[in-house]
């Protein structure tokens, strides 16, 4: 039997920064390697595991605790977690670490895109709703994010294209030895 190494990768950012584009890039990069992939998105957490919670700050650390205690046990089973969740406290991404660093390697990825260019891109039309005070508590808008101060991955979106980020996360698990290098075909 061979042994997997799990380890969870964190993407956080504003809604409409692009971490499940490019989560949804990796994944089939790390399968390609050998890795068994688990995605773990917030808004569909929310649906299913976080169901009820609304968007309180105690509601957001809720839905982020679980989101690491799932994250840690897929760790702990040799997965590799892809975990896309806003995430917008720093103290609630430091517990979700903790608890994943138990038993494997947590990656962070500030995928950093402005409010500006989350609105432009957003298709639900929550920034507009958010900026005319349809939406109360909207991350990046009435309610706090705060950046991570040292990710490992520090992502720009507005600066890149999707798949050159997932190319600089999937560079970074190589030169942490997380994954193997690219076999060619």
């Amino acid at each position: 039997m061979s042994e997997r190494s799990g380890f969870t990768l964190w993407f956080t950012g504003l809604s409409g920064s692009g971490k499940t584009t490019i989560a949804g890039i990796v994944g089939p990069e790390l399968e390609k390697r050998g890795a068994l992939i688990e995605y773990l998105d917030g808004d569909v957490v929310r649906t299913h595991l976080s169901k009820g919670l609304g968007f309180s700050k105690e509601d957001r650390d809720t839905n982020i605790e679980r989101i690491g205690w799932v994250a840690s046990r897929f760790t702990r089973a040799g997965v590799v977690t892809l975990v896309s969740a806003i995430s917008p406290y720093i103290e609630t991404r430091g517990a979700a670490r903790a608890m994943v660093e138990e038993f494997g390697p947590f990656v962070e990825v500030f995928v950093d895109t402005s409010v500006d260019e989350c609105a432009r891109r957003d298709v639900k039309g929550l920034y507009a709703k958010a900026f005319s005070g349809e939406i109360k508590e909207f991350t990046g808008v009435s309610d706090p994010y705060e950046p991570p101060p040292s990710p490992e991955v520090h992502i720009r979106t507005e600066e890149e294209s999707p798949e050159e980020s997932a190319a600089r996360v999937v560079a970074e698990l190589e030169a942490r030895g997380l994954i193997g290098r690219a076999v060619a075909a």
